[in-house]
């Protein structure tokens, strides 16, 4: 990798290290904590790669990104970020940044984005020619929607939500996937609420919608040019599915956009028969797959405090996790996902009037609770190895064409291995001498992982 990067960060740590790791990748590196110099740079013509933070102490990173275009089409750039919310990767998609990355970030991961982003600087100049007219400002105040409560920082969140940014003012259908209470008809509505369509209506249908073809029209009349969304595709009946395809064939280019959310593995509906090929096909341009909350563990703090501030803003007492109960949520598996949590959160800040959630209390709201979704369920029979191919599968594409981070192996074991241990604990009624057995290890490897993995183990009678 050759050529000029120009970065500027306020930390002097940030500045250093991608000084350093540029360098020895073969760049030259100018590296400042002021915009103000680094627009100076783009003017006298320095650079093939500017990498900038948003919180500048004399101004923020993406409203320079303009000026920079404008001064240098062909010039392009990557915005690094603490504030990792949905909004910083949207405002960064819409003044066309080259990239985004929010901190911590992936050091080889922004080696390899700066890699390609010098090595498409031609095709990017191009691109930036041909759209260089200044865009229509979007309609509404998007600062209203700093409250979305679209929370996660983890990278397959942040992959989700350039996704979204990419997306949302396309014409082009979109499939969003997704367990049960992952948030998916909230993606949908985010979509809708952060595009060009915003002041249109958004309606949600079902296949009670489509009983006959003219309920469907007058559904299509209702939205307009806004967006209608097809909730849970896989539970419309055949008679349902064809007036949808019926319908998606009449739309004017001035019609709603059309989205689907589905919880089930439509492809394999599709090839079993219960979902109509031409209907899949053509609402799978764009697919979205919304991460279970098992597979982004790291999200779980700050989902809880956004649930718990958001239960204080409804009249409930305001409360907080203990470091203990915190440790607690983040070894259950969640099966009901985001919406358990939040309805578990949500339960004890009516019960209780501690200011902080003890571990006893946590334990006791997940007492009556599922620990761990079956292996299999809702999936049709589909076998242990496929199902687990299928996840990873979403794992990897969810992160474009770019590796997930590294560590992948052990991070994996991890999500299988907990709920592995709770479930033959549980079958063999917290026998540990069966449960080793059952598993095939010794009884004293299952001891430490239970007291490295703070597992619980309760001795009860196994019911038949």
């Amino acid at each position: 990798m050759d050529g000029t990067v120009l970065v500027a960060d306020d930390d002097r740590t940030i500045r250093t290290v991608l000084t350093q790791a540029l360098t020895r990748a073969g760049c030259k590196v100018h590296a400042t904590s002021s915009l103000t110099t680094l627009m100076r740079w783009v003017e006298e013509g320095r650079g093939d790669l500017v990498i900038t933070d948003v919180m500048m102490p004399d101004g923020n990173g993406i409203e320079m990104i303009p000026k920079i275009s404008q001064e240098r089409p062909d010039l392009p750039v990557i915005v690094i970020s603490a504030q990792n919310t949905i909004m910083t990767a949207i405002q960064a998609n819409e003044v066309d940044a080259h990239d985004y990355l929010p901190k911590p970030f992936d050091l080889p991961d922004l080696l390899k984005r700066a890699g390609t982003a010098m090595k498409n600087r031609k095709l990017v100049a191009a691109s930036a020619q041909a759209e260089a007219a200044p865009k229509p400002a979007p309609r509404g105040d998007m600062s209203s929607m700093e409250g979305l409560p679209l929370v996660g920082r983890t990278p397959v969140m942040q992959e989700l939500y350039r996704l979204i940014a990419r997306v949302m003012n396309s014409t082009m259908p979109v499939l969003i996937t997704g367990e049960s209470g992952t948030g998916k008809s909230l993606i949908a509505r985010t979509l809708h609420d952060l595009s060009d369509r915003r002041g249109q209506p958004f309606i949600s249908a079902t296949s009670e919608d489509f009983r006959n073809p003219d309920a469907a029209q007058a559904l299509v009349s209702r939205v307009r040019s806004g967006s209608l969304l097809l909730d849970e595709l896989a539970s419309y009946d055949p008679d349902a599915q064809l007036r949808v395809a019926r319908l998606l064939d009449s739309l004017s280019d001035d019609g709603p956009r059309i989205m689907a959310t589905a919880q089930t593995n439509l492809a394999q509906s599709m090839g079993e028969g219960s979902l109509r090929e031409d209907l899949y096909y053509r609402l799978s341009g764009v697919t979205l797959a919304v991460p279970a909350l098992r597979e982004r563990i790291d999200d779980l703090e700050p989902l809880t405090q956004h649930f718990l501030s958001q239960a204080a803003d409804d009249g409930a007492t305001m409360r907080a996790l203990s470091p203990d109960a915190l440790e607690l949520v983040r070894g259950y598996s969640w099966p009901g996902n985001v919406r358990q949590l939040q309805n578990t959160l949500r339960r004890l800040t009516l019960t209780g009037q501690e200011p902080v959630i003890a571990r006893s209390e946590m334990e006791l709201a997940l007492k009556s609770q599922p620990s761990a979704m079956a292996f299999g369920e809702d999936m049709g029979g589909e076998s242990l190895s496929d199902s687990a191919a299928r996840h990873l599968k979403r794992y990897f594409d969810l992160h474009g064409q770019d590796l997930p981070p590294p560590g992948l192996y052990a991070r994996i074991l991890h999500e299988i291995e907990v709920p592995l241990i709770e479930i033959a604990l549980d079958a063999t009624g917290g026998n540990q001498a069966r449960c080793a057995e059952l598993l095939g290890i010794n009884r004293n490897t299952l001891r430490k992982k239970i007291t490295e993995l703070d597992i619980e183990v309760s001795r009860r009678r196994k019911l038949a």
